[in-house]
């Protein structure tokens, strides 16, 4: 990986693993510029990169979301789909606390955390309805024989 930037270098390739970025396209994307093949793009630059990471990001959340929407609908007895869906809401949470914060603008992550802790918590709630109707219908049971 290579760095392209308006400095003349004099002949010198700067090793750019190290560079923190945001990596843009896959390991099959393959870009031309100036009839050169490159795979592998950084964006250092926080103001380009945050068009960029804020829709890949916005996609991923707007998933997310819909996800999470459809497991509170869900009329599931074990509550399998409620502890799935906070495990997405960790893994998401992660992930954008590990690769794409430094890019993203401190206005969109509140306003994302601030929806994902409502959903959140009404998963909790659902969470502990399935458990309390659960343990009433094992009582129940017990008191019946």
């Amino acid at each position: 990986m290579y760095s392209v930037s308006e400095k003349k270098t004099k002949g010198k390739i700067i090793d750019t693993i190290s560079i923190n970025g945001f990596p843009m396209g896959s390991k099959d994307k393959v870009f031309k510029i100036s009839n050169s093949k490159v795979r592998k793009i950084k964006i250092t630059n926080k103001k380009l990169a945050n068009p960029l990471v804020s829709k890949k990001v916005m996609k991923q959340y707007n998933k997310l979301i819909e996800y999470l929407t459809e497991s509170l609908l869900d009329e599931d007895d074990d509550g399998e789909t409620c502890r799935e869906a906070l495990n997405q809401i960790e893994k998401f949470r992660l992930i954008i606390k590990n690769k794409y914060r430094e890019f993203l603008k401190k206005k969109e992550i509140e306003t994302m955390s601030k929806q994902l802790v409502l959903l959140k918590k009404e998963l909790l709630k659902k969470e502990i309805q399935i458990r309390d109707s659960y343990l009433e219908y094992i009582d129940s049971n017990k008191r019946s024989k």
